[in-house]
């Protein structure tokens, strides 16, 4: 079945004054046929030979007919993505999508006001007239609880949503909303930002927490590989250590004061490094 707001291989079935029509099947007269117009057809013309396979995207002309482009739209229905208000109506604000035709956010969808320039992370969604629509009231519909989807410490996509007083909110492989938490940011992050992190401790209430490095013990194998390898690159001697500040600490291994100073802890009970008066030493 072919869906309104998703990518499709479709074969061409034939040509036309202005474009061609494509299906599913090159032999079947019941198939649903859909217009791809002559603007979108590629340049070179053997890639649209009756019997050829396009990647298209559809959605629907201002009849309410399913529509092709070869176009790539930012995101598809089902997805999110940070996009910019380029105009607004009676009806919502506009964002730039990737395709020639913006796509509507309509005012009850907007979580803030939307601003002409600025830009936001929204979901692609279909309204219940079948257009593709976008809304930044992202927990409208994405899921905020567990649920027994994710486990502790599971590498997850993230995508920089919004800012609150409690930290940032990012979407969670495309599918959940969760917290991290501003004791837990360890580097700078910006609304759009697609990073990779972890997964924290589940929670009583079920909703999800968030973090942006490895708890501490996961970190041996890693940070303590690292903090090795940065003695003896720096002849054996590092001035960074457990009073060191979280901005020098986060500079040098990307990981917050707390990780770092349990991967020292560590390595010092290991007796791999010697703990001296404002330094850290290799013991060799």
């Amino acid at each position: 079945m072919l869906e309104i707001g998703k990518t499709h291989n479709l074969v061409v079935l034939k040509h036309v004054d202005f474009g061609v029509y494509l299906g599913q099947h090159l032999d079947d007269d019941g198939q649903e046929e859909i217009l791809l117009p002559e603007r979108y057809l590629p340049e070179d013309p053997s890639k649209w030979e009756v019997g050829a396979s396009l990647d298209v995207f559809l959605y629907l002309d201002s009849e309410d007919r399913p529509i092709a482009t070869t176009e790539i739209p930012y995101a598809e229905v089902g997805q999110c993505a940070y996009m910019t208000v380029v105009g607004k109506s009676e009806f919502g604000s506009f964002l730039d999508w990737g395709l020639m035709k913006d796509l509507l956010v309509p005012f009850k969808e907007q979580r803030v006001p939307m601003e002409v320039g600025r830009s936001y992370v929204v979901y692609v969604y279909l309204d219940v007239t079948n257009r593709i629509a976008a809304s930044s009231l992202l927990s409208r519909h994405l899921s905020e609880l567990n649920a027994g989807k994710f486990t502790a410490q599971q590498d997850v996509d993230l995508l920089i949503a919004s800012r609150s007083d409690l930290g940032y909110k990012a979407i969670i492989d495309g599918s959940h909303l969760g917290l991290i938490h501003n004791n837990e940011v360890v580097r700078p992050l910006t609304i759009g930002d697609r990073i990779t992190g972890y997964m924290g401790q589940s929670r009583e209430d079920d909703r999800i927490n968030i973090t942006l490095q490895k708890a501490g013990n996961e970190l041996p194998g890693e940070l303590a590989e690292l903090i090795l390898a940065y003695l003896k690159e720096n002849g054996g001697v590092s001035n960074l250590t457990d009073k060191s500040t979280p901005d020098t600490i986060h500079a040098a291994f990307h990981v917050s004061k707390s990780n770092y100073k349990k991967a020292i802890g560590k390595l010092y009970k290991a007796k791999k490094i010697i703990m001296e008066s404002g330094i850290i030493r290799l013991n060799e």
